[in-house]
């Protein structure tokens, strides 16, 4: 489906903890703004920032905020997608990463914060999120006004360029892939498996 530029969004999504906070770093430096309001600041976890936008969590009840999000990037947590209502199209560029670092630094991070997780074990976790991301990513399929692009976070810290050009193509060839690379830290990759 081709929409306008002016119904076209950009969402970042994925598990938290898979790397979105540094894939909207990315395409806010590459040249698509970041739609954000700061409400969650950096911190230990991620010193670069969260580059949260507070009203995508009420999508279901309020989606009025995606009137400001054309030509703009927005984090969304995977299980966000399916509140989003049609009207736009959709740009996801879904993070993947090894789920056993996910659930790590998912781990670590409760730890930091003395929050408490849900008490499954580390196995059942990875079975849920397996079954819940194989999920999403069937109903992402069948969906008309969605395009989506799956980028492993493993793989842009190992050998980010081949990435960032895939991106670059996916978001429309314009962006400042420069910016993007300087983004990578691979001193931040931490909690690898």
């Amino acid at each position: 489906m081709t929409a306008s530029n002016d119904k076209i969004v950009t969402i970042v999504s994925g598990l938290p903890r898979s790397g979105t906070s540094m894939m909207m770093q990315m395409i806010d430096k590459g040249g698509i703004p970041a739609l954000t309001d700061n409400i969650r600041t950096a911190d230990e976890d991620n010193p670069k920032g969260y580059y949260e936008f507070e009203a995508v969590k009420k999508t279901k009840e309020n989606p009025s905020w995606l009137e400001q999000a054309p030509g703009k990037v927005v984090k969304m947590v995977y299980r966000l997608l399916y509140d989003l209502p049609e009207g736009y199209h959709y740009r996801v560029v879904f993070m993947r990463r090894k789920l056993e670092e996910v659930i790590a630094s998912q781990n670590v991070m409760l730890e930091r914060s003395g929050k408490q997780g849900g008490g499954l074990p580390d196995e059942k976790l990875l079975e849920v999120f397996r079954a819940e991301i194989d999920k999403c990513n069937k109903w992402l399929a069948d969906q008309p006004n969605f395009s989506v692009l799956y980028v492993n976070y493993n793989e842009v810290i190992a050998d980010p360029v081949p990435q960032v050009s895939r991106l670059n193509e996916f978001l429309g060839g314009k962006m400042n892939t420069q910016a993007m690379l300087e983004v990578v830290d691979p001193k931040l990759y931490r909690q690898k498996r």
